[in-house]
């Protein structure tokens, strides 16, 4: 049970170093043992993620060093969700993406890219976990290196999007590991738990507030966060099929929380310039949700609309990251977990849609929720989720971070909040229209067998990610009980 925190991140790494190897020995082998591996590690999530409630926190230290000369992972219930929530999707697309080799003899690229969802699923698990600050860059840059690689093998026109967030990911690197240095110079000690103590005992305000700056640029460049989002869009659409559920549904979760791991653990809301770096993040948060909104509007393809849609979905997560209350950074985790299925479930459905018939555009979708409808049913019912209506997530997370918006009296974000969701709304509703009532295009699957709606590894993503979105509403006052204590734990 102690080594939990360490055998959740083993299990998937091994998986990654063996997978390109065992599929020379046979063609399938390193795949199904990646499968495998993010399976048990999705299971032991599960059992320290009970254990984390029952018990409290977990302190992992490797190699039995004292903090804080030691690599510390600290599990709360908090990253215990998010643990469980990556070996979830990481799962379902190692699933999915296997219908995309089918016709493939390639031994290296069919071991190859899974080894590679293997490792992004390692970088994004021990930026969860990890207590110290250098470790968590080692992490962000296996999670970027992997995330590179999975963009670039969407094609052409992947390698140009893969190339260019390179670029903008290395910047974005240099900024995080300058403001660790400031941090260090001042504290000796990269444990944050420590920094933590150091920091707050001393007045070392110009540095911190040059670090801080340092890290809301790197973490926003990761999380595509406005006006750093400018990688994303063309990523997110480029990107390998098979891969880009995780990649959009996850990857730029994992940068906010670091965001919020440094905010209010690292910092905390005893720092001088603490309310100045949330009325920033607040004011970069509206202007997202509104920018990206008004972009997905014009879209047609319905990956370049996912695509501006999440640079105004992740502005959800780090405004309630800005009003600073309880209740609304419960509701951005609650945003946090079910967009990751919210927008996982929309690429798992766009994907099947061009796997069986070779479609993208929106205007082709005319009447196919004849020919698919439980894909058809994912579409409609994440789209309800990401306007806001209930019972599913979406209305749930809004709703929380209303309230807490409301008990600040930021009346202000409280109507952008509206706003953005009638924005969502009008290009949600126009995918709506165009699955149901468009004109019938008399669509052909494109070699595919037409007796089943999907292979049975795309159906099981699909109907998962409908549960769960509809699962994380239903039960949303259990697990914004688990997060307030969580939050109330670390003097939230």
């Amino acid at each position: 049970m102690r080594n939990l925190p360490a055998l959740i991140i083993i299990f998937p790494l091994v998986s990654a170093l063996l997978s390109v190897f065992l599929s020379k020995i046979s063609l399938y082998l390193g795949r199904n043992l990646v499968i495998t591996s993010i399976f048990i590690s999705l299971a032991l999530s599960i059992v320290q993620l009970r254990e984390v409630i029952i018990n409290g926190p977990i302190s992992y230290k490797f190699g039995n060093y004292a903090v804080p000369y030691g690599i510390e992972f600290k599990i709360d219930t908090i990253n215990a969700i998010m643990l469980v929530m990556i070996c979830i999707i990481g799962l379902l697309t190692g699933l999915f993406s296997t219908n995309f080799e089918e016709n493939s003899k390639d031994r290296i690229k069919i071991g190859g890219s899974h080894a590679l969802i293997a490792l992004l699923c390692v970088g994004m698990l021990g930026m969860t976990s990890t207590g110290d600050v250098f470790n968590l860059y080692v992490f962000l840059e296996v999670t970027s290196l992997s995330g590179y690689v999975l963009i670039a093998l969407g094609g052409s026109k992947g390698v140009v999007s893969a190339f260019r967030y390179l670029l903008i990911g290395t910047v974005a690197a240099t900024f995080y590991l300058l403001g660790v240095a400031m941090l260090y110079s001042v504290t000796g000690t990269l444990n944050m738990q420590d920094m933590h103590d150091i920091l707050s005992s001393r007045a070392n305000d110009d540095t911190m507030l040059i670090a801080m700056c340092m890290f809301i640029a790197a973490f926003g460049i990761k999380m595509a966060l406005f006006p750093f989002h400018g990688w994303q869009p063309s990523a997110y659409t480029h990107a390998q099929t098979g891969a880009r559920p995780l990649i959009a549904g996850v990857m730029g979760k994992i940068p906010a929380y670091a965001m919020f791991r440094y905010l209010y653990c690292v910092y905390g809301t005893e720092f001088k310039y603490f309310r100045y770096f949330l009325i920033v993040i607040g004011a970069l948060s509206v202007m997202g949700m509104i920018y990206g909104s008004v972009r997905a509007m014009a879209q047609t393809d319905i990956r370049k609309m996912l695509a501006y849609s999440s640079v105004a979905q992740i502005s959800y997560i780090t405004l309630g990251f800005a009003i600073g209350t309880p209740i609304a950074i419960a509701g951005s985790f609650l945003h946090m977990f079910g967009h990751a299925f919210m927008k996982g479930g929309l690429f798992f459905a766009s994907g099947s849609i061009r796997y069986k018939y070779g479609i993208v555009d929106m205007n082709d979708f005319g009447y196919i929720y004849k020919k698919m409808p439980l894909t058809s049913a994912l579409l409609s019912i994440s789209a309800l989720s990401m306007i806001g209506i209930p019972p599913t997530v979406g209305f749930f997370s809004k709703w929380y971070l209303a309230l807490g918006a409301a008990g600040e009296r930021e009346y202000i974000y409280i109507a952008i909040l509206v706003i953005s969701s009638l924005l969502n709304a009008i290009y949600f509703f126009k995918m709506i229209e165009k699955i149901f009532m468009a004109k019938d295009r008399d669509l052909k699957p494109i070699g595919r067998d037409s007796v089943m709606e999907l292979p049975w590894t795309m159906m099981i993503p699909i109907v998962i990610s409908i549960l769960m979105i509809l699962g994380l509403g239903l039960f949303n006052v259990k697990i914004i009980n688990i997060l307030l204590m969580s939050l109330g734990g670390i003097g939230i």
